[in-house]
């Protein structure tokens, strides 16, 4: 059976109940039908929420269809909580560009899913049409003032920064021009649309504390410059308050359920190539609150999603984590050796061996950070043992444990394994989390302390554009904020097509965008885009509803 047929096939328990398990009065919860809910804020116990063992999961560099991490972090929350171990799993929801394009949804798969699988996968609680919503009026209040004559704040439209965003993949909106039609209809100007995955509104709900921080970090967001060069922010054009009347139900974290009947929480979804590609902190502290460990994933390789999950979300909101449990597959080893995407499947022992370096250098990448890794082999049916015993003989001349997962096909038994190297990681407490660099640095030493220690390069390079904006941030005094660089996943480098573990590169920095809301500063390299287009045969291609409402074709 696929994905959706497994799904469909499981009797969910009522989200009351999971909430009962999970710890929380389910009077208190606001229920979304009958399998969702949102859990209230005053729920989170910080107290408690400092006992428990925050587990990451992460990934080697991926393949075009993704190693499995959600896959991963669902099966091994099931494996530990089948070993009495009261465990929570905390995942980002999925955008509808990767449902309807090339990745698919974001519930996991075969018997390691989370549940109600099309809900969660299409409009689930509606948390990204508000993040929309509120994105969107913020750019319709600032081409207003454009145009009023009575309420400006004399804007220069050359040096606004703000787009739209829609939760679609669409490159024909990447560049566009607004304001046409004549006097009445607004000031033509050139904009753009971003998908809504990569809005700050969306990276500000992942960092924000409380409803009040939501509301300031929304009033600090950098909008451009007037005529006379002083900056201007959300807050000048008093549009913060109804940004936040628009999210003050999609700050809270949502309560859905896994296959195994465990309580599972979903909220909010950063990509990690151009944001910080991990769930909320408020939904984080949530899982840690009721439970003994929390396991959390953060998006693409470990040098995107895990870099800034440490370097960001952690410093910000206090978290240690425990251990990192590093998701191989050897058909993304067998690519990175130099095999086809098309013979990936075919037995390649010299390929896989060829590929070993990429999942060596994100080995070394997880110890810079004092925090202890598991390799956790994703196994696909056409592996073979020969090749699983090389991953395996690997990890023993590392000194790493490893261990053989099967949670695709078995849920929360196929990583009973997993689970038990983690329990030991935690037991011996040898990890002692440390950040990268601190963010009182130059935002330069930053940005080549990640390229030089994190992807392998040999030196950054920056263009004209960049350089100016270095200035920009300098004179706005934000040089003390950290860095979430925006970079392929395809690659350690800026550049897809190196694949392995290339060395000695140079990282081009092209312009670096402030989100003084977010809290932080996106460096942007290579081709890096942040409204991706679909491909030839897009996913939406198969995806159907009968008249009875049942949905086929989502994975």
């Amino acid at each position: 059976m696929n994905d959706l047929q497994i799904a469909k096939k499981v009797t969910l328990t009522p989200i009351s109940s999971i909430a009962k398990k999970f710890g929380v009065d389910p009077d208190q919860i606001e229920m979304y039908g009958k399998f969702k809910a949102k859990l209230p804020l005053h729920a989170i116990e910080r107290q408690n929420a400092n006992k428990s063992n925050l587990i990451l999961v992460s990934a080697i560099s991926p393949t075009p269809a993704g190693e499995g991490k959600t896959t991963m972090s669902i099966g091994l929350s099931e494996g530990l909580n089948r070993l009495d171990k009261k465990t929570t799993v905390v995942l980002r929801e999925p955008s509808l560009g990767p449902v309807f394009g090339i990745k698919g949804g974001a519930t996991g798969g075969g018997y390691s899913q989370v549940l109600p699988m099309e809900d969660i996968n299409l409009h689930f609680t509606g948390d990204f049409a508000a993040i929309e919503k509120a994105h969107n009026l913020l750019a319709a209040i600032i081409d207003n003032n454009i145009q009023s004559k009575t309420n400006t704040l004399l804007l220069d439209p050359r040096t606004i920064s703000w787009k739209r965003v829609v939760d679609l993949n669409d490159r024909a909106l990447r560049r566009v021009i607004v304001g046409l039609g004549g006097t009445t209809s607004g000031v033509p100007r050139e904009t753009g649309f971003d998908i809504t995955a990569a809005s700050e509104i969306m990276a500000i709900l992942c960092l924000a504390e409380n409803l009040s921080d939501l509301k300031t970090r929304l009033g600090n967001i950098f909008i451009g410059y007037t005529y006379d060069k002083n900056p201007i922010y959300a807050k000048d054009l008093k549009a913060e308050g109804a940004m936040t009347a628009l999210l003050k139900d999609a700050i809270k974290p949502n309560l859905v359920q896994t296959i195994e009947g465990n309580p599972a929480i979903i909220h909010g979804g950063p990509f990690a190539n151009i944001a910080q590609g991990t769930n909320t902190v408020l939904a984080t502290l949530m899982g840690m609150s009721y439970s003994e460990y929390t396991v959390t994933e953060a998006g693409f390789g470990f040098d995107l999603g895990a870099e800034k999950f440490f370097d960001i979300k952690c410093q910000s909101a206090g978290l240690k984590p425990k251990a990192v449990v590093l998701t191989a597959t050897i058909r993304a080893l067998k690519y990175h050796g130099g095999a086809d995407l098309k013979s990936l499947t075919d037995p390649n022992v010299e390929a896989l061996q060829k590929g070993l370096p990429n999942l060596e250098k994100h080995l070394e990448n997880i110890t810079k950070f004092r925090v202890t890794p598991v390799i956790a082999i994703n196994k696909f049916t056409s592996d073979s043992d020969a090749e699983i015993d090389i991953i395996k003989d690997f990890a023993a001349s590392k000194g790493v444990r490893v261990a053989l997962v099967e949670v695709w096909e078995k849920g929360g038994e196929g990583a009973i394994e997993l689970a038990k190297c983690v329990i030991d990681v935690v037991k011996e407490n040898e990890s002692n989390f440390k950040p990268l660099y601190r963010w009182e640095s130059q935002v330069t030493d930053k940005i080549e302390t990640i390229a030089t220690e994190i992807y392998g390069a040999k030196h950054v390079d920056y263009s004209s554009k960049a350089k100016a904006n270095l200035k920009v941030i300098t004179n706005l005094g934000l040089d003390h904020l950290p860095v979430c660089i925006a970079k392929t996943q395809k690659s350690l480098s800026d550049n897809p097509k190196l694949l392995g573990r290339p060395k000695d590169f140079i990282l081009t920095v092209r312009e670096i965008e402030i989100a003084a809301g977010a809290g932080f500063l996106i460096p942007i390299t290579g081709d890096i885009m942040r409204m991706p287009g679909l491909p030839a045969h897009p996913a939406s291609e198969g995806i159907d509803v009968n008249e009875n409402g049942e949905i086929t074709g989502l994975f």
